[in-house]
């Protein structure tokens, strides 16, 4: 059976990366094996080139040869020398060595050489030697100057030694250039991620094409078309909403009023009559709701305007208000500020505010305290509105600004659209809302603090 996990998300950067370090080390090996061979052709020449000189320089001082062998001894090689190259020679004669060095074997390393000089490559007791071979004039002799082959090698691996520590280094270097050039190649892909990432509902702005690099313009083309159906079909559901609430409330008004007549008319049935008049109640305050979302949805952050506004009348304003219906309900209604003013757009705080206090005071039961204080806390304004009433479980406080939602066991009708009206607010403006407990720790309580 197939995982159904999720694949891996996978990084452009580190496969271009990688591939690009794999095929530099290829071509680096094949450069080192190129460079490697080249170096053994012309070390090899080199020394060649000093097999060549040393039995020519013994050839010349081997002047005085009678039955005796040599008369003049054979100036030696520097110990260093000998000891680094390892060229030895000899002096053959008849075919038979007369004189040789103390590395070089007791029969000559070529016997039956038929030039007059030369080089040959040959094994004497399994080791593998270059010799070179010069006659004289006469030919009564020659002069044969012989090299371990693993001689040679050993001049190789000695500049190994020297030079594999650099060669990795630079290895490692052109891992952190490539590291770094793809960072840099591929920082156009990154600002227009973080220009997408940036993108909120409220902004549905093209992202801009200028400045992309050419592979990037089908995506970005591509994406400025989503965003234009998206941003239209916003428009069109925020249109036809404002404009189906706007529509309603005329009728629903008219409604109102011919229910109001019917109750004087007939009152008898004043009950039935007062239960539709809250129901029409109900609905006009859900039509209201609904064009505050609408006319709010479409705004941004820069063009809400913003200026400081005074608590002050504005508490007053909000006990005038509702201090009728707290009264009617038995329920304690106190206001209080530590602070003079707030940064807002004026009409949109006190939808806010009403909207927390009027919800407070619904679902609060006779016998209840209903708080809004404003203070400062932690360097930042805040308003709270907090009571002690029954308080919502943790769970619904998690959707409380969810639009329609209404808590489970409430008698109280609502449309559920306060909160979200209040977090859209919220939104524009900075702000950011909290709930917690109430008063004493029991009931509900909302926050809005300002930004510092």
């Amino acid at each position: 059976m197939r995982s159904l996990e999720p694949a891996r998300p996978w990084s452009l950067r580190r496969r271009l990366l990688g591939a690009i370090l794999v095929a530099s080390t290829v071509l680096w090996l094949a450069g080192l094996g190129t460079l490697t061979a080249l170096a053994w052709r012309e070390t090899g020449e080199v020394f060649d080139d000093a097999l060549e000189e040393s039995a020519y320089m013994l050839m010349a001082a081997t002047t005085d040869l009678d039955a005796r062998g040599l008369l003049a001894p054979l100036p030696p090689l520097a110990g260093d020398e000998v000891r680094r190259v390892d060229m030895q020679y000899q002096v053959v004669s008849a075919g038979e060595v007369v004189q040789r060095t103390e590395g070089a074997p007791a029969r000559p390393f070529i016997g039956d050489y038929d030039d007059d000089h030369g080089f040959a490559d040959l094994r004497i007791d399994g080791d593998a030697w270059r010799v070179f071979v010069v006659r004289d004039e006469a030919r009564r002799f020659e002069v044969q100057v012989g090299q371990r082959a693993e001689k040679r090698m050993d001049i190789l691996e000695e500049l190994a030694e020297v030079l594999w520590l650099p060669a990795l280094g630079f290895l490692a270097l052109l891992a952190l250039v490539c590291w770094w050039l793809t960072g840099r190649v591929l920082a156009p892909l990154r600002r227009t991620t973080a220009a997408i990432a940036a993108k909120t509902p409220d902004d549905l702005a093209q992202v801009a094409a200028e400045g992309q690099p050419r592979e990037l313009l089908p995506i970005v083309g591509a994406l400025n078309d989503v965003l234009a159906r998206l941003d239209t079909a916003l428009q069109a559901e925020r249109r036809f909403t404002a404009d189906a609430a706007h529509e309603l409330r005329t009728p629903l008004a008219g409604l109102h009023m011919h229910v109001q007549l019917l109750q004087r008319q007939h009152p008898d049935l004043v009950a039935p009559f007062q239960k539709l008049r809250q129901d029409i109640a109900r609905l006009t305050a859900l039509v209201d709701s609904l064009l505050t979302l609408a006319r709010l949805d479409p705004l941004a952050r820069a063009q809400l305007g913003s200026e400081s506004v005074a608590l002050l009348p504005l508490f007053d304003s909000l006990l005038a208000e509702y201090a009728g219906e707290a009264a009617r309900r038995g329920i304690d209604l106190t206001l209080r500020r530590d602070i003079d003013a707030v940064s807002a757009d004026p009409h949109m705080l006190a939808i806010m505010l009403r909207n927390l206090v009027g919800n407070a005071l619904r679902y609060c039961p006779a016998g209840s305290r209903v708080e809004v204080a404003a203070g400062m806390h932690e360097g930042r304004a805040r308003v709270t509105v907090r009571d002690d009433g029954p308080g919502v479980d943790d769970a619904s406080r998690r959707r409380l600004t969810e639009r329609f939602f209404r808590v489970l066991g409430q008698e109280e009708g609502g449309s559920g659209l306060g909160l979200s009206i209040v977090q859209r607010i919220a939104d524009l403006h900075g702000i950011a809302l909290a709930f917690g407990p109430g008063l004493d720790g029991r009931g509900l309580g909302v926050s809005l603090a300002w930004p510092p």
